[in-house]
């Protein structure tokens, strides 16, 4: 079995749009009512995924799902062409191409089973979200169908669970068993802190983990309030390396000692505040990156291009990769579309750990397969959304005709109503 580090993307939706529906999230909040590009915003997340191939990493895919949601209006008692405008933003939203909240996964050397266990996220926080999860299962039931796996439906309300983005995986290498670690919230000023502790209690017993190998670790309230909505905004994790900002954790010091004693040969680099303020860490979302391991064995970091724009930001970087760490490379990539509603290159994958040749082919990508999606999403995807346009039923229609001609491309008309 050749075990690797699969990060499956979410295809941004042809509902991409700005309706500032997210509270705590400050680039959604800032970017509401502004005009969107849905097909600049799937192509720059195609060219990502591209991106990722040509440096030799193992890249998969998460479709969005049917928009808007007219099942989840009707069990509120309506239809779209007659909901309330809160209400049609809420079902029209594209919020699951975050594939960072699709899911947690705790890969097979760290079950009790021996199984790869992926838990699908509640996400009841946030009404926009909180009727994604239908989708989300039926696209992991079809794509980790196999008896290597164990698809698990989401931890009942009300105790929130928001997926990988509260989620780190720390070990040797990603075929050994690791030290998995949930992040959970309890205050965080005016903002809803959105990973429960009992949630993350729950995911940990339903994929056998060993206690000695589990922590449950406290965001800091800072890091919520300032707008840190998920501790992957403010931390991290590949293989042996956490990558965090000295106020993501509300004790540190003993966050660090307890990973320092399940794990000695963990390297932890930490960006002082004094270094870089939580705003710039949050507006750059330099943590909200993806840290890879290269198939050399380097480690990267792949960038919003806001971070380089930020200068106390790209200065630790620069100085951190000129000098001994464990990052060695940078990657910058271009997803404004998507920071301007809050979510980064990190927000866009979920990472399982798996042996490639146990997954649905469907949902793999190549050069190839990413050309025609390149294609289909210039063909079909809306060109701009703005707030006046959600109502507006030839829009409607044409979004539900770009995602059915997504799923006759990718032979997926299983997920139709899905």
């Amino acid at each position: 079995m050749s075990v690797v580090e699969i990060n499956f993307d979410g295809l941004i939706g042809p509902s991409h749009n700005y309706a500032g529906l997210s509270l705590g999230n400050l680039a959604s909040a800032r970017n509401a009512g502004a005009v969107s590009q849905p097909r600049a915003a799937a192509l720059q997340g195609l060219a990502k995924m591209r991106a990722n191939i040509a440096l030799g990493l193992t890249q998969g895919l998460l479709l969005p799902h049917d928009r808007p949601d007219e099942a989840w209006l009707g069990e509120l008692g309506t239809r779209y062409a007659e909901a309330e405008p809160h209400l049609q933003a809420c079902a029209l939203s594209a919020s699951a191409m975050w594939a960072a909240n699709a899911a947690t996964i705790s890969p097979a050397p760290d079950s009790a089973d021996g199984r790869c266990h992926l838990t699908v996220a509640n996400l009841v926080t946030m009404p926009h979200r909180s009727h994604e999860w239908p989708g989300t299962l039926a696209q992991l039931q079809l794509a980790f169908a196999h008896d290597a796996f164990a698809v698990h439906a989401p931890v009942p309300a009300p105790f929130g669970d928001e997926g990988a983005a509260n989620h780190m995986r720390l070990c040797r290498d990603h075929g050994a068993p690791a030290i998995e670690v949930f992040v959970y919230g309890e205050s965080g000023g005016p903002f809803p802190a959105r990973q429960h502790v009992e949630a993350s209690r729950a995911v940990a017993r339903r994929h056998g983990l060993p206690p000695e190998r589990t922590m449950f670790v406290r965001q800091s309230d800072a890091a919520i309030a300032a707008g840190a909505f998920h501790n992957d905004v403010v931390a991290v994790a590949n293989e042996h390396v956490l990558f965090t900002h000295e106020l993501a954790f509300a004790d540190r010091e003993a966050v660090y000692a307890e990973l320092r004693r399940k794990l000695p040969e963990i390297e932890i680099v930490e960006v002082p505040a004094a270094a870089v303020s939580l705003e710039d860490a949050i507006r750059s979302y330099l943590f909200n990156a993806q840290l890879v391991t290269l198939p050399m064995g380097d480690m990267a970091l792949i960038l919003p291009s806001e971070a380089r724009e930020t200068p106390a930001v790209w200065r630790w970087l620069e100085a951190h990769v000129a000098g001994n760490g464990p990052i060695r490379r940078l990657e910058v990539v271009d997803v404004r579309q998507s920071m301007a509603n809050g979510g980064g290159p990190a927000c866009l994958r979920l990472r399982v750990v798996c042996d490639p040749a146990l997954v649905d082919p469907r949902f793999l990508l190549d050069g190839r397969k990413i050309a025609q999606l390149e294609a289909l999403v210039e063909a079909h995807w809306p060109e701009q959304i703005g707030a006046a346009d959600i109502g507006n039923p030839e829009l409607i229609r044409q979004i539900r005709a770009a995602r059915q001609a997504l799923l006759e491309m990718l032979d997926l008309n299983t997920l139709a109503q899905r």
